[in-house]
């Protein structure tokens, strides 16, 4: 069995057995019913992309070139216009819209673009490759009070470099304060892998390890039948591929210099998954 579909299997039966039930929950359904969850806290992932282990289940589809263009139009497009993430067809996050504005307020990448975050990961990086300080964080408490907004989710990425016999390995870590593991959960891992890959490309590294720190992995009450199924579902033998087609700068990425292989014959979940908001 492959890492992602142990990692997804043995985490759905920890929340399953001894997850905890939320109180007083912010989500709503559409209905107007309290979304309650069902969690685990300080839940942690690790992948070694150089030996091919991806965060890429086969127990579930997983939108994973939709995850990649919110990825661009975050740490890219630096922006938090809804018209410019549906040009890309990233449609999710309509339902974030704040009051009437066509945007998500002052969060996600208009955070980025404030601080410039990027480029200043990128230079560190290039300049200090060693340093212990490479992070950007987009929880940034000016932000989340100066706008309405849904805060950061997946809200900082720590990165190191290793010296490998005289190459360079770009490690990252995903830091995330609330995880829908059902929804969300393997589009956030392999999305940050997909930024990770593009930042290396710049800096002509490797692609080193990935990890995922989750302080809340929860599954939604009304998303019970879909855990059921997934963890009754038997996982593919082959190890889903995602790869470059080529090296680039980061800003000169598009959603299609991306090649993924080896996902022929995942299914999607039939159980119904109403959303949160």
């Amino acid at each position: 069995m492959i890492k992602a579909d142990q990692y997804y299997k043995e985490n759905l039966k920890e929340i399953l057995i001894n997850g905890n039930y939320d109180e007083n929950p912010r989500p709503k359904y559409k209905d107007g019913t309290p979304a309650y969850t069902k969690f685990l806290t300080q839940v942690f992932e690790k992948y070694d992309i150089s030996k091919g282990e991806f965060p890429i289940t086969t127990l579930r589809n997983t939108a994973i070139k939709t995850g990649i263009k919110e990825m661009l139009w975050i740490y890219q497009k630096q922006s938090n216009d809804l018209s410019v993430a549906e040009k890309m067809n990233v449609s999710w996050w309509r339902e974030w819209e704040v009051d009437n504005t066509n945007t998500i307020g002052q969060r996600y990448g208009a955070t980025v673009k404030r601080y410039d975050l990027v480029n200043k990961l990128l230079e560190g990086l290039k300049t200090n490759p060693f340093g212990r300080r490479h992070i950007m964080n987009m929880y940034q408490y000016t932000d989340l009070n100066e706008t309405k907004g849904l805060e950061p989710c997946a809200y900082e990425t720590l990165w190191s470099v290793r010296n490998v016999n005289g190459e360079f390995y770009l490690d990252m870590t995903l830091i995330q304060r609330s995880n829908d593991y059902i929804m969300a959960g393997y589009i956030n891992k392999i999305q940050y892998v997909a930024l990770q890959m593009m930042i290396a490309s710049d800096l002509n590294y490797k692609v080193g390890y990935f990890s995922h720190l989750t302080q809340n992995l929860h599954v939604y009450d009304r998303h019970m039948d879909a855990l059921e199924e997934i963890l009754n579902r038997e996982p593919l033998e082959k190890q889903p591929i995602l790869r470059l087609k080529e090296n680039k700068s980061f800003y000169e990425f598009t959603v299609d210099d991306f090649i993924i292989e080896n996902i022929e014959g995942i299914k999607k979940i039939e159980s119904p998954l109403e959303i949160a908001i």
